[in-house]
């Protein structure tokens, strides 16, 4: 199953400060890195506004996104979950 998830900026997100000068950096970079490695994370960024990240994850259940997440250093802090939708791809040029 595959589901879009929208942060937003938390309570401790400094807009002042660049992304890799945000507190606890290190450790949430490698929180996703792990998440990239055992493929659960597809793809995923910041949009343009720098406020708003989105990740298309691979799961079972919403639940299990939820569960995954709150597990990241910047949960609540400089990340909130803001939604996650269930995504029915019919459209994949990755394979191309």
């Amino acid at each position: 199953m595959f589901l879009v998830v929208l942060t937003r900026d938390g309570p401790q997100w400094s807009p002042s400060r660049p992304l890799e000068e945000q507190s606890d950096w290190l450790a949430h970079a490698a929180f996703m890195d792990e998440l990239v490695d055992t493929g659960v994370i597809v793809l995923g960024g910041p949009l343009g506004d720098e406020r708003r990240v989105v990740h298309a994850i691979e799961a079972e259940s919403v639940d299990a996104v939820r569960a995954t997440l709150a597990r990241d250093p910047w949960s609540e802090t400089h990340l909130r979950l803001a939604t996650i939708d269930p995504w029915t791809i019919r459209l994949d040029g990755r394979a191309a």
